[in-house]
């Protein structure tokens, strides 16, 4: 995880000068999107410049009809084309003049704004995607240390906060700024000194952007980290729901989100607050830079050093330089949102997944061999070791049942085997090699996993099983539905293979659930299969399907079974007894009974609750 993704950074852009390296940062991470989109680029930039040339004419017929027409200066020849056409035709065309000038500069305002629009739209539906596509390869410790509502409010929110500022202040601001440059250059040519007097007003134009623009910036930064928050704590308790309602933790959790909600409002209102402040400030500077200009070019007017057109034109400049300055600082705010949610963004786009396929990586082969674990040690962050020296060979088709109280690595080892994590020290084999040799897809794609909560989506029936094979055959699908004993509950659905489900598959009961994730686990036809605690929770009725099921899916294959109840694993070819990392007993249940150690002694007292837990069930039945 990059530092920012931790904590704020602790020096934040003074001004979109100092911003830039943000900015810069931004489009050189989206440069290989743009690239691809550089013709519409392009095309609307030649439609930028020609809205600046217009923009530019706009005022020129206005100085030759009041120059020529309506003022002219004494002792100045008149224009040629009064000559030839007439005063009130050259004053037609001077009028149809304003009209065609300002209707193309409408027309390549249209023509630019939507071209960059649609670009820009291009651009980020791509970051988009490809931010999914890298969160969803990111390791679990990146996901584990990272709320998953705030990533989602990196994927929408801050995207679309991209795509809304590229059309509403970017685009609008790179206008601006040209068309005050030009602007700026024939204000100088027109008269230097009146220009100059002009200009005075920008250093303090600059003071105030230089001020104001860092604490906007450090606003919006804030702002967005509180919406991440909101959004994870949202999330957090809408997806747990049924334990929310079920422990009546409903006002708890609304004052912590009323809470989180206030803190988002107070930022928020604080970045309203100064933008408005530098706003209002630029409107005082351009009602003095106004009045000064006003004053000396009537005295210049009057003085005989300037015509009257050359001063309607220079107002008009003035006016329309300073609507850059007004909008620059109404921009500000905007822009450093964007380059807030751009950094956001980028910090993700930049995270290396700690997994991933090592350079010169190969498709694993047929993973039909023995299973090395070798001198295999880890540990998470906290620096707990996990796991700790493991050494273990597991031959093909052997059942192999991991138990053992919680917290001692059961899991953890066969994360390990599906290249979840990477072990700290030492290595694990399959098929003769080490597995961090093949890519990923082609391990994992050979390894069945059926959770003890396992995950259904909110698609029907069909693409739940399908997910565990891409381009799986209706055939396919119904004989893993049929191997996990589903098809005939399946058909009872109302839409039966095409209903939808729930999300997490809410609709259906567990012993459901499990057994379509059986099918999607059978239609993947795995030499290896992973089972994590697959019948906890279950009712006896369910169990029995479901260890039906599982009998069927594991026939023939390299099995790893987590288990509490020590009865699933009484038919295991080897049991292991993982406790602190360590395997401490190893061996059949016969064995492993006959040695009297931790594992017997776990069943006894498994079989006693049982024992006990059946007489009150059958007291309480008498007492009814």
């Amino acid at each position: 995880m990059t530092p920012s993704m931790g904590k704020q950074k602790t020096e934040q852009p003074q001004t979109l000068r100092a911003a830039a390296p943000g900015l810069q940062r931004i489009l050189r991470r989206f440069w290989p999107e743009i690239r691809k989109h550089r013709a519409v680029i392009a095309g609307s930039f030649l439609a930028l410049l020609g809205e600046i040339v217009l923009r530019l004419l706009e005022p020129w017929p206005l100085k030759f009809i009041v120059d020529n027409i309506i003022a002219p200066v004494a002792g100045q020849l008149p224009h040629p084309l009064l000559d030839r056409v007439g005063t009130t035709t050259a004053l037609t065309l001077a009028a149809l003049a304003v009209v065609v000038i300002t209707g193309l500069r409408a027309m390549a305002a249209y023509f630019g704004t939507v071209g960059f629009a649609l670009a820009g739209n291009r651009v980020l539906t791509e970051v988009r995607g490809n931010l999914y596509r890298h969160v969803q390869r990111l390791s679990l410790a990146f996901h584990t240390k990272t709320k998953s509502g705030d990533l989602l409010t990196r994927m929408t929110g801050d995207i679309s906060r991209l795509q809304e500022v590229t059309v509403t202040a970017a685009l609008p601001l790179l206008v601006n700024v040209l068309t005050l440059v030009g602007m700026v250059g024939v204000m100088l040519w027109l008269n230097w000194r009146l220009a100059m007097l002009a200009l005075s007003v920008f250093p303090l134009f600059i003071f105030m952007m230089t001020r104001l623009s860092r604490r906007i910036q450090q606003v919006a930064r804030k702002e967005r980290q509180r919406e991440g928050a909101l959004a994870s704590s949202a999330a957090e308790a809408l997806g747990a729901i049924k334990v929310v309602q079920a422990l009546s933790l409903e006002n708890t959790l609304e004052q912590t989100f009323a809470s989180q909600n206030q803190k988002s409002l107070k930022e928020g209102v604080k970045g309203k607050r100064l933008s408005a402040g530098l706003e209002r400030s630029v409107d005082l500077m351009i009602a003095v830079g106004s009045a000064l200009v006003l004053w000396y070019g009537a005295l210049l007017v009057l003085g005989g050093s300037m015509s009257l057109g050359d001063l309607l034109v220079f107002i008009t400049y003035l006016k329309n330089a300073f609507k850059p300055m007004r909008d620059l600082a109404k921009y500000t705010g905007r822009l450093a949102k964007a380059t807030a949610s751009g950094e956001r963004v980028v910090d993700v786009l930049d995270t290396v997944p700690d997994i991933r396929d090592h350079p010169g990586a190969a498709p694993a082969p047929p993973l039909t061999g023995p299973i090395h674990f070798v001198g295999v040690d880890f540990m998470y962050e906290s620096g707990q070791p996990i796991l700790k020296n493991l050494n273990l060979e597991v031959g093909a088709g052997t059942r192999i049942a991991l138990v053992g109280p919680s917290g001692g690595g059961k899991s953890t080892l066969v994360s390990l085997l599906l290249r979840l994590y990477d072990p700290t020290h030492g290595y694990i084999t399959m098929s003769g090699s080490d597995i961090r040799g093949y890519k990923i897809a082609s391990l994992r794609g050979q390894i069945g996993i059926v959770m003890q909560e396992s995950v259904l989506f909110a698609v029907s029936v069909r693409e739940n099983i399908a997910f565990g094979a891409t381009g799986a055959t209706e055939r396919e699908i119904e004989e893993a539905a049929r191997l996990a004993n589903a098809h005939d509950f399946i058909m009872a659905l109302p839409q039966g293979y095409d209903t939808i489900l729930g999300e997490r598959g809410a609709t259906l009961s567990g012993g459901q659930r499990q057994r379509i994730a059986i099918a999607r686990a059978a239609i993947r036809r795995a030499p290896i299969v992973v089972l994590d605690e697959p019948t906890a929770g279950l009712d006896n009725e369910n169990e029995r399907d479901v260890t039906v099921a599982l009998d069927r899916l594991t026939e023939g294959c390299t099995t790893f079974l987590i288990a509490h109840d020590l009865r699933t694993v009484q038919n295991a070819d080897l049991i292991l007894y993982v406790e602190e990392g360590q395997v401490v007993e190893r061996g059949t249940h016969a064995e492993l009974f006959q040695h009297a150690g931790k594992y017997a002694a776990m069943y006894r007292l498994q079989s006693v609750e049982r024992h006990t837990q059946k007489r009150e069930e059958e007291l309480y039945a008498v007492s009814d």
